[in-house]
This record gives C-alpha cells, sequence and structure tokens, in this order.
C-alpha cells in the first residue's frame, strides 16, 4: 500500500509538473512580447512611420500564437487542483479558489474583449482607440498573472485564514491579507519582470536572424533597440524584485533558501556562493564536505542578500532540523521532532474535537480546540514520518537551478549592453558572432525562466501549502495507473501544441513583417 501510494505521489508530481512547465513555456513571452507591442505600436502613434506600424503587427502575430496556446494549456493546469489534488481543494479551496476565480472573471475577460480588437480593429477603430485596446490587452494579461502568483504566493506563505475544525477546512478571513501578501507581491514582480526579459531576448534573437540574411534591416533595427533597451530596464528591475524575493524565502521558507545556496550549517555573516559543485552524498546528517569543489566565495553575501546584515544568522539545513537557533527575528525555533509531535497533536486534537461535537460535549470540545489552536502552526508536520523529507527531494536540483538562473541573468545584462553599444557604433549588422549569440539565447532565456520556477516549486518540498499541508496528504485517492494515463495523453498533446506552435511562428518569421497595399485607417 505505501508502494502504492509513493507511486501515486511521484506520478501526480510529475503529471503537475509536466503541465506546469509547459504551460510556463507560453505565459513568459505572453507577458514579455505583448509589453514589446505595445511600446512598437506606442512609437507608430506618436510618429506616424509606417514602419513601426508594420514592426508592431508583426509582433502581435507572434503574440496571438503563442496567447491561444498558453491559454489551453493554463486550463487544463487549473483542473488538476479538482482531479488530482482534491484533498488540497478541500482543505484551502475556500482561500485559493479566489484569486482564481477573480483570475477567471476579470482579467481573462479583458483580454478576451481587448485582443479581438487588437487583431480585427486596424481600420475599425482610431489609431489611440486601438493602441489603448493592445495596451488594455497586456494589462489583462498581467493582471491574470497577478492573481494566479498570488494563490501561489499564498501557498508558500499562508495568511489570512482560519482553521474551522467543523468542516475541517481552512477559510479567509482577510482578502487584503492574501492579496497583498508581501511574497505575493515580490513573486509576482520577480515573474513579470523576468518575463519582459525573456520577450526582449526572444525578439532580439529574432532580428538577429534578419541582420544574418540581411532581410528586413529597418525592422530588425528597430526590434534589436526597443528589445535590447527594455530587456536592460527589465534586467536591473529583476535585480532589484529577486534582492526582495531572497529576503521573503529567507524569512518564511529557510529551508528553500539553505538548499539553493548549499548551506548544511548555519552561522553568522554566510557567505553567498560564486560557484561550486554540491557533493551528491553530502546529507544532513553526515561528515561529508558540501561541496566537490569550489570558488571562493563572496565574504558575508548571503547575510547581505537575505537581510541587509551582514552579520545575521542564515541557518543551515541541519539547523533546520534540529532547531535551537535563534532566527533574524529573535524567536528560538524548534527542532523537527518537537514540530513533528505538536503536528501530532494537532491533527488528534481535531479528530478528538470533531468526536466530541459530535457526542454533544461541548466542554471537552473547546478543550480539543484549544489544543488545536495552540499548535495548528505546526500542523502539517504531523503527516512527515523523518526529518529527511523536510529537504527537498533533489536538492542539487534546486541548487544548480538558482545558480543557474543566476549566471544567465547576468549574461542576458551583458548581452543587452553589447547590442546598445553596437546599435550606437551603427556596425550591429557586421558582427556575426554577436547575431550569432543573440539568436541562441533564445533557449538560454527559456532555461532560466523554467529553472526559476524550479527554484520556486521544488525547493518548497515537501510542502503544498508551507507547514500546513504536506503534498502527500493533498492527493486525490485515484489509481496510479490513472495519472500515469494522463500523463502520458498531455505529454503527447502538450508536445504536439508546442511542435504546432513553433512551426507556425517560424513560418511567420520566414515570411516577416507584411507591406500593406492599403493602409488607410480611421484617425
Amino acid at each position: 500500500m505505501e508502494l502504492l501510494s509513493t507511486s501515486l505521489l511521484d506520478w501526480s508530481r510529475g503529471q503537475f509538473a509536466l503541465t506546469a512547465m509547459y504551460h510556463w513555456l507560453f505565459v513568459p513571452l505572453t507577458l514579455g512580447l505583448g509589453i514589446v507591442m505595445a511600446i512598437m505600436e506606442t512609437m507608430y502613434v506618436r510618429t506616424n512611420n509606417e514602419q513601426w506600424k508594420r514592426t508592431a503587427k508583426f509582433w502581435q502575430n507572434i503574440f496571438g500564437i503563442n496567447f491561444a496556446i498558453g491559454v489551453a494549456t493554463g486550463l487544463i493546469l487549473e483542473f488538476q487542483f479538482g482531479t488530482n489534488w482534491s484533498n488540497y481543494s478541500w482543505f484551502v479551496g475556500d482561500i485559493f479558489g479566489a484569486p482564481l476565480a477573480i483570475e477567471a472573471i476579470v482579467a481573462f475577460f479583458m483580454e478576451a474583449t481587448f485582443i479581438s480588437i487588437m487583431f480585427f480593429g486596424w481600420k475599425r477603430v482610431s489609431k489611440k482607440a486601438h493602441l489603448a485596446s493592445t495596451w488594455l490587452t497586456i494589462l489583462g494579461a498581467t493582471i491574470s498573472a497577478l492573481w494566479i502568483l498570488v494563490a501561489n504566493g499564498w501557498m508558500q506563505y499562508p495568511v489570512g485564514m482560519e482553521f474551522n475544525p467543523d468542516t475541517a477546512r481552512n477559510e479567509m478571513v482577510s482578502f487584503w491579507s492574501v492579496a497583498l501578501s508581501p511574497v505575493a507581491i515580490d513573486k509576482f514582480s520577480h515573474t513579470v519582470m523576468s518575463s519582459w526579459i525573456l520577450g526582449s531576448v526572444f525578439i532580439i534573437g529574432v532580428a538577429g536572424w534578419y541582420m544574418l540574411k540581411k532581410r528586413n534591416i529597418e525592422f530588425a533595427r528597430q526590434t534589436m533597440k526597443v528589445g535590447a533597451i527594455f530587456g536592460l530596464v527589465a534586467s536591473v528591475l529583476t535585480l532589484f524584485t529577486g534582492h526582495n524575493s531572497a529576503h521573503q524565502v529567507a524569512d518564511k521558507q529557510p529551508m528553500k533558501l539553505a538548499v539553493m545556496e548549499g548551506l548544511w550549517e548555519g552561522k553568522n555573516g554566510a557567505d553567498l556562493v560564486t560557484f561550486a559543485i554540491p557533493n551528491p552524498n553530502k546529507k544532513w546528517d553526515n561528515d561529508e564536505k558540501p561541496f566537490l569543489f569550489n570558488l571562493p566565495s563572496l565574504p558575508k553575501g548571503l547575510s547581505m542578500m537575505s537581510y541587509m546584515d551582514g552579520e545575521a544568522y542564515i541557518p543551515g539545513i541541519k539547523n533546520i532540523i534540529e532547531g535551537n537557533y535563534v532566527n533574524y527575528h529573535g524567536k528560538a525555533e524548534p527542532s523537527f521532532e518537537e514540530k513533528q509531535l505538536r503536528g501530532k497533536t494537532a491533527i488528534q486534537a481535531l479528530a478528538d474535537y470533531r468526536t466530541a461535537k459530535k457526542n454533544g460535549d461541548s466542554n471537552a470540545a473547546q478543550q480539543f480546540k484549544k489544543i488545536l489552536d495552540d499548535n495548528y502552526a505546526y500542523f502539517g508536520y504531523g503527516y512527515l514520518n523523518s526529518p529527511d523529507e523536510l529537504i527537498p527531494s533533489m536538492p542539487n536540483l534546486v541548487f544548480w537551478s538558482f545558480h543557474l538562473m543566476v549566471y544567465l541573468g547576468g549574461f542576458f545584462i551583458l548581452l543587452f549592453l553589447v547590442i546598445l553599444f553596437f546599435l550606437y557604433k551603427k556596425t550591429l549588422e557586421n558582427k556575426k558572432w554577436l547575431l550569432w549569440i543573440c539568436i541562441w539565447s533564445i533557449p538560454l532565456v527559456y532555461i532560466a525562466s523554467q529553472a526559476g520556477w524550479i527554484v520556486a516549486e521544488v525547493g518548497r518540498q515537501p510542502w503544498a501549502i508551507q507547514d500546513v499541508l504536506p503534498v502527500r496528504a493533498a492527493l486525490s485517492a485515484l489509481s496510479a495507473g490513472s495519472v500515469i494515463t494522463t500523463f502520458v495523453v498531455f505529454l503527447i498533446l502538450f508536445t504536439g501544441l508546442l511542435i504546432a506552435e513553433i512551426r507556425i511562428m517560424l513560418s511567420q518569421i520566414r515570411k516577416g513583417p507584411e507591406v500593406e497595399a492599403d493602409t488607410n485607417e480611421i484617425h
């Protein structure tokens, strides 16, 4: 039975990861291209230069292709909460469902309304009205991302809720605590701005191809200029939001931070890893070295990144499990065993409370409710069996994903600066080596984007909801075979959609921006 449940858990996690990672191939390009095409159309309205119009329309076509397939994968992703994770949906549906409902009612309505004007209204509405529809389309897409990331941020840091023992569900008590959670706001800002980088790298890669082919040079120059400037601004903003996110992770999810940095033993003034190769044999309870190889670290860099305090104490993986340390806010942290005991106490108190209520013993019910309330902060630990479960199952994947994301982020900043330098020198078209780098940067920026989500989601395991509900307790009562079947179906379906999108986009790119025979439109 344990083997079967493990298989179900692994395949359910795998299916959700598959869907999420495929979906995230489309979302950041939608968010990034949306701003780019809006900027280009703004330039057209301001200058009345038809070349800007052709450039804007070209990127709107690419946006539309990507947007449509992103919607399809997103719908399947949301359905999985009710199919594969019904215990999760029952336990926190009152809270988690609210942002998703707002996303569907408000944001998706905006997108569906204005995207039709954007694509079909060039000769039917005025320039300014069309420009407004373009900006409102990407605003709708961004608002959609906001509410989805609010929901995800709440999973990372559950606030604004109260557990109702009568229904065995968490209920929202403060909508604004959920919506304005610092974790959610930082997650939204960092995710959207990193998507702007992806959109910028994508368009300069396509523009680089045109320059190599010596085609549509004016279009390519315009695209390069907008992409490099916008990408550089987005990179600086992403650095800032990334720093804020690191602080939130350090404060709310210390295990994730420790795994990101390969920190097994905590210390005051913790150093920041520059480059290292983790030791796969390292465990929290052995004396193996944490790294097989490492370059000199940045002294006190991790403490500064986390709390802007070079002497701040950063707990390592071992410390978090063993407890008995004082965190940055002066609170003594209990060990895993203490948290596990309190979690089991909370679970038992819930069962006793419901029994007492059923028997009509209100005094006993109130006593058990107090025990539950006193220990509920560690409710999820009662479902864990060993301290090893507190550590993400693939810590080295989290470590490499985090550092790869950082390295590539630095590379993109350099790339944008070099492009702007040669644009200023008016020699970019002759730098074939740089144009090839632009093209090959497209897969690299997707790797960086996926790596960020690996850090966010794999790094918070074993939790579906931090400290409250582990993934193993969130499952639906399904057979592993049914999940395996749908996994294969989704893999085939999503791969087919991805191949179709790539083929359509490549066809559109080879065709290039169109020169219209009739450019008359309403002014």
